[in-house]
């Protein structure tokens, strides 16, 4: 790997000494935020159903919950535990990434360093016989010198890493539905606190062996992430709850806490946010009702804070605001590094003393993610107003779709799209629905366990209850026209149109490409690549007259990454069932097409197929739907893997 892994210079000199030796040792106090549950019961946390009557939580990494959290915190430790005592193999960590060696290690620290000898062990000592986790390293860091295929690297470890965690919360969350009838009543599944605790088991949270000060190699400024844990597990933000990240005075090289990040989300009264510019409020001091009820003191995150503005530390800054769709009812987004220019402490709005930390946003940086998507919230309401020129049409689809696609083009006079009929979905041959089985399954209400339906895919569902994709397989069979259950049907997900609103735009790099102006979520279905199917005696014929044509054969497999928990459980395998043969058709687009058809390609997809069947029974002509890979913000390019080569292609040559 090309990179570098840099301490930082600091020519500040030494802080003045205290007036006494005695050593101060703040106590972690949180700035607490609001809890994020799932707005809809999905039902009770699940038990692994096994006896745990001493479980000791890591004691570097647990916060000290308020009586308004604890049980979240008790949560997440408990099934920490359970998961630590549960398997005996740990799987190898991946991709991490080595300080250079230096003659001098300390020659170029972010912050003075005053005593090594004072560092903390990087191994937490346990009772013999329970896990031993890595502590949180303290040692500050850089990442420098990012060439292209660093870039690239990086940023493919934090994809997979993200879909393994959101594959793991959808899993879990999928299994305890079917354990619904013995659970607790009244308690919710907490699918991100069951992943995270599963991955930190096996050793999957990135960026524990140092302590990154500025951008984590990649994740990029608008990532948009739906829980807290899952920022623990990238290393965006290391706290589960508090506000303030940074490393504790007893376990700073000099000394001295040094904050790294920190979360805005309104949280505390006297914060101000005007996007660049932010007043960041202290922690500590409110009630469970974010009234602040007492002044608050210059130590733990707050005394962090002011020390990283005096060594000119900047720190990343993730907002997090209530979302309409999120399934946690929030969204976090990262916004960038900012530096912090002033402090000072001030009666707040409850009279009350605050520390208040002024902020401002590097320059040279990507737009913030939050302000991209409030514009996506804009033009979904008023696209005129926030965009006159450059609209082409506001319904590509005539009408036909459940929401409008917009077109879109401010490059130059290309209006190519208009020319094609729309198509929502793919036209087969009608011999197809003559032939073949006409049994469906006799759920009135809606598929149940066990229906025939449930049995034709394996004895289980595809699909969570929330309409998510669990896993990937090499076909999914939904119910059809000839099945009594009705069009809500958990079974019927890609037959319900458009969920999101789209636009086709002109670009630079790729000519017409597609983005959602919706916040979309991993493992949602995006819509169906349709066409006019043709058959290999078809194909000869259009072939000789130059038309291009979509094979579904050449799309890469990408169905196997969604969902592959391999690195969790040993003993998994990829779904095999049901085997189909190879797809030997081809998709006609020359004078019909839909959305999908100007998804750009690339070797690093967002969006992956899946083949599907539901208004015919034959295996050799599935219906090619489109799911997320992983989290895709509003405005954000979609992109498929065609299972071409050139990465400079951009997409293929007949959608340009």
């Amino acid at each position: 790997m090309a990179s570098n892994l840099v301490p930082f210079q600091d020519l500040n000199l030494y802080p003045d000494p205290p007036a006494t030796s005695t050593p101060i040792i703040p106590k972690i106090e949180p700035k607490l935020e609001p809890l994020e549950e799932p707005p809809s019961p999905l039902g009770p946390p699940p038990g692994l159903h096994l006896s745990n009557a001493s479980t000791i939580p890591d004691p570097a990494a647990a916060p000290s919950p308020t009586s308004s959290d604890a049980d979240v915190y008790a949560e997440f430790y408990r099934i920490s535990e359970l998961f630590r005592s549960a398997f005996a193999q740990r799987v190898e960590k991946f991709g991490d990434v080595a300080i250079l060696p230096d003659s001098d290690p300390d020659s170029r620290a972010i912050v003075p360093v005053s005593n090594p000898e004072t560092q903390v062990s990087d191994v937490v000592i346990t009772p013999s016989g329970s896990r031993k986790y890595p502590t949180r390293s303290s040692e500050l860091v850089r990442v420098t010198d990012l060439k292209p295929d660093d870039h690239r690297y990086f940023r493919d470890l934090i994809r997979r890493t993200r879909m393994l965690f959101d594959s793991l919360r959808v899993f879990s969350i999928s299994e305890d539905e079917k354990h619904r009838d013995i659970m607790v009543p009244q308690r919710r599944t907490r699918g991100d606190l069951k992943a995270s605790a599963l991955m930190r088991h096996s050793g999957l949270w990135l960026n524990r062996d140092k302590r990154i000060v500025g951008d984590i190699p990649g994740v990029s400024i608008g990532d948009v992430f739906f829980f807290r844990m899952e920022l623990c597990v990238v290393g965006l933000h290391g706290q589960p709850q508090a506000g303030i990240d940074y490393v504790p005075a007893s376990q700073s090289s000099n000394g001295e806490p040094i904050a790294t990040s920190i979360i805005v989300s309104g949280g505390y009264e006297d914060d101000e946010d005007q996007g660049d510019v932010i007043v960041y409020t202290g922690h500590g001091g409110q009630d469970k009702n974010n009234k602040q009820v007492v002044h608050q003191k210059l130590e733990c995150g707050n005394l962090a804070l002011e020390r990283s503005m005096n060594y000119g530390v900047e720190v990343r800054v993730i907002r997090g605001f209530k979302y309409e769709g999120s399934i946690s009812g929030k969204v976090y987004v990262y916004d960038g590094l900012y530096r912090i220019i002033e402090t000072w402490f001030d009666v707040g709005k409850s009279g009350f003393g605050v520390f208040k930390f002024k902020l401002v946003r590097i320059e040279n940086q990507p737009e913030m993610g939050s302000t991209g998507m409030k514009f996506a919230g804009s033009l979904r309401t008023r696209p005129l107003e926030v965009r006159p020129n450059g609209y082409i049409t506001f319904d590509l689809s005539r009408k036909k779709e459940t929401y409008p696609v917009f077109l879109y083009n401010d490059i130059d006079g290309d209006r190519d799209p208009l020319n094609y009929d729309y198509l929502i979905t793919t036209v087969f041959p009608p011999y197809l629905y003559s032939s073949g089985s006409t049994t469906g399954c006799e759920c009135v209400g809606g598929c149940m366990d066990e229906c025939l339906c449930s049995m034709k895919n394996g004895g289980e569902f595809a699909y969570d209850m929330n309409g998510i994709l669990v896993r990937g397989k090499p076909l999914i069979f939904e119910c059809g026209p000839h099945c009594r259950c009705p069009p809500s049907c958990r079974n019927r997900v890609t037959q319900k149109g458009l969920r999101n609103r789209f636009e086709v735009f002109r670009s630079r790099e790729t000519g017409w490409g597609v983005r959602s102006l919706d916040l979309i979520q991993a493992g949602s279905f995006i819509c169906e690549y349709a066409g006019i199917v043709l058959t290999r005696e078809q194909i000869q014929l259009f072939t000789m007259t130059g038309d291009s044509l979509i094979y579904p054969s050449r799309f890469a497999e990408r169905w196997k990454e969604w969902g592959d928990l391999s690195q969790i459980f040993s003993d998994y395998v990829c779904p095999t069932y049901p085997s189909i043969p190879p797809l030997d058709f081809a998709m006609d687009v020359s004078k019909l097409r839909n959305v999908a058809c100007y998804i750009s390609h690339s070797s690093s997809p967002n969006v992956f197929v899946q083949l599907v069947l539901h208004d015919h029974n034959n295996v050799c002509f599935p219906r090619l739907m489109l799911f997320a890979m992983e989290n895709i913000p509003p405005m954000r390019e979609l992109s498929l893997d065609y299972g071409v080569a050139d990465e400079g292609m951009g997409k293929l040559a007949i959608c340009n």
